[in-house]
């Protein structure tokens, strides 16, 4: 569970970072399956990421809570923490499913914390963000488009 190529569809080209239907359904079917694997014990509320990186690897998180709180990390980070540690430092589109215990994920698509989007703004503005409700039933965005005005690496470089 931890890596695996992605399928690549035949309308999807990964040069121009648009997925097909497929590659969001694949990569959204992945989210659920580490969904799985999450332990929230405190909130109940479960969430699982599945992240392609521009190489072709995906990398699969989910939210791991902790009783004193701040240990606390979301599917996203563990997701973006495994590919970081493998060498991975671009990204072509995250997956993000959630739900309280028992399952249904409400009215709301998954969506990333103000934290997550900050870090997954920090390895490229235009990472597509997925958050779905179901395999059909999803949105597609950028992360500069969920985090306008953004803070990321150029800031500290600009005026050398």
């Amino acid at each position: 569970m931890g890596e695996r190529d992605i399928k690549r569809g035949e309308t999807g080209s990964m040069k121009n970072r648009k997925l097909s239907q497929q590659q969001i359904q694949e990569l959204i079917d992945l989210a659920f399956e580490a969904r799985e694997y999450a332990y929230a014990p405190y909130s109940n509320f479960f969430v699982g990421a599945a992240l392609l990186a521009k190489s072709g690897r995906l990398y699969t998180g989910c939210n791991i809570e902790s009783c004193s709180f701040t240990p606390t990390i979301c599917a996203e980070r563990v997701a973006v923490g495994k590919a970081v540690s493998e060498g991975e430092r671009e990204f072509t589109a995250i997956a993000i499913v959630s739900a309280p215990q028992g399952g249904g994920g409400g009215e709301n698509e998954a969506a990333p914390c103000g934290v997550c989007r900050q870090l997954l703004f920090e390895f490229g503005a235009d990472t597509l963000v997925i958050g779905a409700k179901s395999i059909e039933d999803y949105y597609v965005m950028t992360i500069s488009e969920l985090l306008p005005k953004g803070f990321g690496p150029n800031q500290l470089t600009e005026g050398e």
